[in-house]
């Protein structure tokens, strides 16, 4: 068994390796911020939880808007990796903005600024992905770029709080030292990756017309579909750090709810995304769905740090077993020569759903409690199952 996982791990190209580092690199950079965000908004800004929720919404569906623009011209120019490195550079400049930001608003600013970043580099990234991998070890491609990505969505919080412990709880401080992890995700990969020759487009065919997107067949459109549903059940992880906050915590120490999270996630991220290859998808997003209505249940529960850790983990395991298992369904189910608006469309729809998802979650979360938001997770997640189950998907 672990030599065929040696095996797996030997077939994935090294240009795979290279982008998880360099998401890794980036993931650094942003979750410093990101880990903190919330606190810094609600306790030096003064802002309420529902601007926090309209924040994250806002800046969230910016990225998969974004990502539908860079997906078609990576399609239609038939180059991904030099959008890529512009969406990662952007993503690196907006750093500096949280450092000095003097307002909620300004935040948002930044926020939408670094997350129209990540739109432009995720679609041609993931399709980049697609392109250098056989099909039969996608799963695992994916899944290891994801596990990387991780090990930064890890290592940036468990910063973060070392810094506030050495720092005294100076944001500002902290957000500058989140610019240098950011710079050395761009020079990665504009030295360390080389465009494939099967990607360049030897005629460029505008993949926004009618006909080309007639080629995006119904089961990719059911796969969208499926990743609206699962952004509803799933609202920001910056209503995860919020309730944390609640439970008492010590300031500086918060951030380790997202390194709970996080290194769940990337231990079960490739591992799931191996299992992808071989086994039913619809078992694997049901399963992911379950222990999301865990989740959502253990954190509406209580907000005491025990309580909270468990339910982050829990949500950590769901989107290891989901979110490569997303990226592996629209690549399969997308055309070759599509494969950057398929995945732009993709993360649109999941934008829209996310902005939708994040501010409900806020409104509830001000009016009726955490308690609630949560349990509206959970609901919304059982409701994604049936209609799974329901429909079905393989």
């Amino acid at each position: 068994m672990k030599t065929e996982r040696y095996s797996t791990l030997r077939q994935i190209p090294t240009a795979v390796w290279i982008l998880g580092c360099v998401s890794m690199f980036m993931d650094i950079s942003s979750e410093i911020i990101h880990s903190l965000l919330p606190m810094f908004l609600v306790s030096s800004l003064g802002a309420s939880v529902e601007a926090v929720g309209l924040i994250e919404g806002l800046a969230e569906a910016t990225s998969p808007i974004v990502k539908v623009f860079s997906g078609t011209l990576s399609d239609y120019l038939g180059n991904r990796k030099w959008l890529a490195v512009a969406g990662y550079a952007l993503g690196a400049a907006s750093k500096p903005f949280f450092a000095i930001a003097p307002s909620a608003g300004f935040v948002l600013t930044a926020r939408v600024v670094d997350r129209v970043g990540k739109g432009i580099r995720g679609a041609p990234r993931d399709a980049l992905v697609a392109d250098i991998t056989p099909p039969e070890s996608r799963g695992a491609a994916f899944g290891l770029r994801q596990s990387l990505d991780t090990v930064g969505a890890f290592l940036g919080p468990l910063l973060a709080v070392g810094l506030m412990l050495l720092w005294a709880n100076d944001f500002r401080r902290i957000f500058w030292i989140a610019v240098i992890p950011g710079a050395l995700a761009v020079l990665l990969l504009a030295v360390g990756v080389k465009e494939p020759r099967h990607a360049t487009a030897e005629k460029r065919v505008n993949p926004i017309r009618r006909e080309s997107l007639r080629q995006l067949s119904a089961a990719y459109w059911w796969v969208v579909a499926i990743g609206a549903v699962f952004t509803l059940a799933r609202f920001s992880e910056a209503f995860l750090v919020l309730r944390a906050m609640q439970g008492g915590m010590r300031q500086a120490l918060i951030p380790l709810v997202m390194v709970a999270m996080n290194i769940v996630y990337m231990l079960s991220a490739y591992p799931f995304g191996k299992m992808a290859d071989s086994v039913s998808h619809r078992k694997l997003l049901v399963v992911g769905l379950a222990f999301l209505v865990a989740a959502d249940i253990v954190l509406a529960h209580s907000s005491h740090w025990t309580t909270v850790l468990l339910g982050v983990a829990l949500w950590g395991l769901h989107m290891g077993m989901t979110q490569g298992l997303l990226s592996v369904m629209v690549a399969h189910t997308a055309p070759p020569a599509l494969k950057g608006t398929a995945f732009g469309f993709f993360n649109l729809v999941s934008g829209i759903a996310m902005l939708f998802a994040s501010t409900i979650a806020g409104a509830l979360w001000e009016r009726l409690g955490a308690a609630t938001t949560f349990y509206a997770g959970a609901l919304f997640s059982v409701l994604a199952a049936i209609l799974i189950v329901s429909r079905g998907v393989e």
